[in-house]
């Protein structure tokens, strides 16, 4: 299947491509210049039964059920490898879906790749546990499979995530069943085309594509789904909730952030407005892990901010595809979402050091690009400062002591990460053990794709753990047996 040039794509149900209803379709746009790239169905709750049974179906196959850890983990090789083969092509369709620049989408999927090799590595490995009682009895317990997964993957990272998703689900021996943004669908579609020779039960993965309040509703609220995992905002991760609570289904929740960067005097400078920048920047920081609140000592911060703002000028603004340093924003939705937040600014007084309009792309008029942007001195309490942009807007604040930039760091109502720049180990793990989040980076910010890290929130951000061998504990369960001899 070509994913480009309007051509109209099926959902993946049961091992078979369909298209429901030719009546019923979302367009996908390129968000550089609004060019369509294709149409998928509009799937709902029609198309998520199907989904849903076709994964049940295969999950209690007796098939599935012989398919050994063995087996799983050599499949999981097998599409590392054929995700390296197809880069090229991945992260060229994973620009012109996103927007990102090229070089970004490449690496998205080299950790594509790494996501099945690790769970590959996993599959065999899956223990369990021996348990003292009493003379006469042998008390165990195993880690079964929790059975019909359901994936609901955000459209800024969606290869990485959908690899993530299926990945860990077949390591795990479940079945799963994709509902990727409507935004971003393709790269999705492409890696399922690209593992379905490898051999799994039809069945075991399922991709419907459709709205968040359609298919996304249904697939929360499904009454034979398992588990659910959910990337996106606060808001719909209530509604997900809300909706899996009715079937007493168990959820993962990773609902964003407004993760600070804390940096102390004493740190590596250079390394600091690297990272710094870096982490604020990428894909034109709509990343949930963003780090848009900058968090400085006082004696350093105008130094340092006029050092950021020289390096974000000299940032090239363009399409992804042409490699630029920032591509667009996903949407003229996200925009305004963005525009809205600098207007407060300009309405409330706070400086705009750098950045804070569109950059108009030649050629690209229906792509709405984003400059980056420095809002300095903004208070701890202001919205600003408390809420998620998600674009490449960073605030400014200050502190003093140590005490004082904990506080700060804390006083949101999120916690999924934090970077800490400071060269006294003694203050790097004080800081690190008062933070209220679930992943903290001292003296750099992200490492190597974060595949073997448990990553997932405090508070708002959400809770349950992706990645790493944490991550086992969303997609099995545990039984207990007691023999008697």
């Amino acid at each position: 299947m070509q994913a480009i040039n309007g051509q109209i794509q099926g959902c993946y149900i049961g091992g078979e491509w369909i298209i429901p209803n030719k009546e019923r379709l979302i367009e996908v746009k390129n968000p550089g210049d609004g060019s369509t790239l294709a149409f998928v169905p509009r799937g709902d709750k029609e198309e998520i039964d199907l989904a849903v049974n076709a994964a049940k179906k295969a999950f209690h196959s007796q098939e599935w059920k012989k398919f050994s850890p063995y087996n799983r983990g050599k499949i999981l090789y097998q599409a590392a490898e054929i995700i390296r083969e197809n880069r090229e092509e991945l992260a060229k369709l994973e620009t012109l879906d996103v927007g990102k620049p090229l070089t970004q989408s490449a690496v998205d999927v080299e950790i594509a790749a790494r996501y099945f090799e690790y769970y590959a590595g996993v599959a065999d490995k899956i223990f369990g546990e021996t348990i003292p009682v009493e003379p006469g009895i042998i008390d165990y317990t195993v880690r079964e499979p929790i059975g019909i997964v359901g994936h609901i993957i955000p459209w800024n990272y969606p290869l990485q995530i959908a690899s993530r998703s299926i990945s860990v689900s077949i390591a795990t021996g479940n079945a799963a069943v994709l509902k990727p943004a409507e935004d971003t669908p393709l790269t999705t579609l492409k890696l399922v085309e690209l593992i379905e020779p490898l051999g799994l039960p039809k069945g075991i993965v399922n991709v419907v594509t459709g709205y968040g309040h359609e298919a996304g509703a249904a697939l929360s609220g499904h009454p034979d789904i398992n588990h659910i995992t959910f990337t996106g905002s606060v808001e719909t991760g209530k509604r997900v909730m809300e909706s899996a609570a009715q079937n007493i289904v168990p959820v993962t929740l990773e609902l964003g952030g407004k993760s600070p960067n804390i940096v102390f005097a004493d740190c590596n400078e250079e390394q600091a407005l690297k990272w710094v920048l870096k982490s604020i920047v990428q894909n034109s920081g709509q990343t949930c892990s963003a780090g848009s609140r900058l968090v400085i000592e006082k004696s350093i911060k105008e130094n340092f901010i006029r050092k950021l703002a020289a390096a974000m000028e000299e940032l090239s603004i363009g399409l992804g595809i042409d490699n630029h340093d920032l591509g667009p924003v996903l949407s003229k939705k996200q925009f305004d979402r963005i525009q809205s937040f600098i207007d407060l600014a300009r309405k409330d007084g706070i400086r705009i050091l750098t950045g804070g309009d569109r950059r108009l792309v030649e050629g690209c008029g229906l792509g709405y690009y984003f400059e980056p942007t420095i809002l300095d001195n903004v208070p701890v309490s202001h919205y600003l400062a408390q809420e998620e942009i998600f674009g490449p807007v960073l605030t400014v604040t200050t502190f003093q002591t140590e005490e004082e930039a904990i506080e700060i760091a804390n006083g949101t109502p999120y916690g999924l990460v934090a970077g800490v720049w400071t060269e006294n180990v003694g203050i790097a793990h004080r800081v690190a053990s008062q933070l209220q989040c679930g992943q903290v980076f001292i003296n750099h910010y992200g490492a190597g794709g974060g595949i073997a890290q448990p990553f997932g929130g405090y508070k708002k951000s959400g809770f349950g753990r992706e990645k790493g061998l944490e991550a086992l504990q969303n997609y099995t369960q545990v039984k207990n047996v007691a023999l008697k001899y």
